[in-house]
């Protein structure tokens, strides 16, 4: 059971599911050599994949290459179901950051295959999580911008600005096919730069001037 941290105290609820979006930057899909959607893209990962992302977090060593994907993670605070705009504002309890680890290799061969690909993105630890912040801090939803820097390179820097299906509407649209419950958490997306993890790299994420973890990557015991 995770427990989200917003504003240096728990939540009240634990994470429940996390509903994602794939493909949500052109420049992703782009060098991921996929379409760009014309519609979101959407998966799960269950409450067992999300982890703390400090002091540090353990990432498989045994199913292939594990691409970190940088993106803004969005705490929900209220039940949401059929809900327009201004009921999403009103829900949002927090906004943080989130990795979506992606076993790219056992995902590239199911792919492959056309069979489903929970095993490479909804694996226990598959999405390490900041702390939040509290959504009154925003004053743009579509103005948030992110940084990943692996072993001080930058690797990803992306903003919301780019998404395809910004981050308000894109709730709303979820809502509409899955009921939000407090604790879940909506993951916006990743901007390009997705590349591998390997033990020991050192990661430093960051949101605006709201946010800045540094982590390290350990190696799963299997």
């Amino acid at each position: 059971m995770f427990i989200p941290i917003l504003d240096g105290q728990p939540f009240p609820h634990s994470v429940g599911k996390m509903v994602c979006v794939g493909r949500n930057y052109a420049e992703h899909a782009k060098e991921l050599n996929n379409p760009v959607p014309s519609a979101p893209i959407l998966f799960i990962k269950p409450a067992d994949a999300a982890v703390p992302v400090e002091p540090a977090f353990a990432i498989p060593t045994d199913r292939g290459a594990v691409h970190h994907e940088l993106e803004i993670a969005v705490l929900i605070g209220q039940r949401l179901q059929n809900a327009d705009e201004s009921a999403v504002v009103a829900a949002i309890a927090g906004v943080g950051l989130g990795l979506d680890l992606t076993l790219r290799d056992v995902q590239d061969g199911l792919k492959s295959k056309g069979h489903p690909w929970e095993i490479a993105k909804a694996f226990d630890g598959a999405c390490p999580l900041t702390g939040f912040v509290n959504a009154t801090r925003v004053q743009n939803w579509q103005d948030l911008n992110l940084t990943l820097t692996r072993n001080a390179v930058l690797q990803q820097q992306g903003s919301s600005n780019a998404m395809l299906f910004p981050i308000l509407p894109l709730i709303a649209y979820i809502s509409r096919i899955f009921t939000l419950n407090p604790g879940d958490v909506i993951m916006t997306g990743t901007p390009a730069g997705v590349g591998p993890l390997a033990a020991g790299d050192e990661l430093q994420l960051n949101l605006q001037d709201w946010l800045s973890v540094c982590t390290r990557v350990t190696a799963a015991p299997h």
